[in-house]
């Protein structure tokens, strides 16, 4: 997939270069497969339709439904399964593709979206709270507490925020292949800043077209 509306950025991920006093810490993408897995449902939804099927045959074989009448509607619930899975693989992979963390010892910045693409940019200074949310498979995500007045859209961000939490709405790193490696470099840079001015997260349109948890000090 060609992404061209950031095929001019200076840095992949950022809208300009850094600033002399800012550095690049860690930068990272949504792994596809988790985000299609966790973000998307897709075993859950393959399960639901599995589930469907053996139970529509179950049903047809204690009848008196014909061979052809079985198979007919065994394979229009299997299309529509498969139908349902491929869309909601392609948007996994559409969201993974097009989405870009970016971690300097200054900010976060959240570099997202599909039809509409958009940067957000989260000051360390307002982040009050990190905490990790890893799986078995090492992956997981960052969901981040933000000290600010100014409210999030929870709808724009998505999925880049804590599921069902609107308010506040918390800004998330979804579907993080190694998240220990990101929690490592947060919390360091957080611990080792030195909070100045009190900015406030921003939200700019770009140029163009959990099983185990643990908290990151963030004071």
């Amino acid at each position: 997939m060609s992404v061209t509306e950031y095929e001019d950025e200076p840095i992949r991920g950022l809208p300009g270069y850094l600033p002399s006093d800012e550095t690049l810490v860690w930068q990272g993408e949504p792994d596809f497969k988790v985000m299609a897995r966790r973000v998307f449902h897709l075993r859950t939804v393959s399960i639901y339709f599995a589930v469907l099927i053996v139970v529509h045959l179950a049903v047809q074989a204690t009848g008196n439904a014909s061979l052809s009448d079985v198979i007919l509607g065994s394979t229009w619930m299997l299309g529509l399964g498969m139908l349902a899975i491929g869309i909601l693989a392609l948007l996994a992979y559409a969201y993974a593709r097009t989405t870009i963390y970016t971690l300097t010892d200054k900010r976060l910045v959240l570099r997202f979206g599909v039809a509409m693409p958009m940067m957000v940019n989260i000051p360390l200074n307002i982040v009050s709270a990190a905490d990790m949310c890893r799986y078995a498979d090492g992956s997981g995500d960052i969901v981040l507490s933000l000290d600010q007045k100014k409210r999030l859209s929870y709808m724009m961000l998505w999925p880049n925020v804590r599921s069902w939490r609107v308010n506040p709405t918390q800004p998330a790193l979804r579907s993080i292949a190694n998240v220990e490696e990101l929690a490592e470099s947060l919390a360091s840079v957080v611990n080792s800043g030195t909070k100045t001015g009190r900015e406030e997260s921003t939200t700019v349109m770009s140029q163009g077209s959990g099983e185990h948890g643990a908290a990151l000090s963030a004071s």
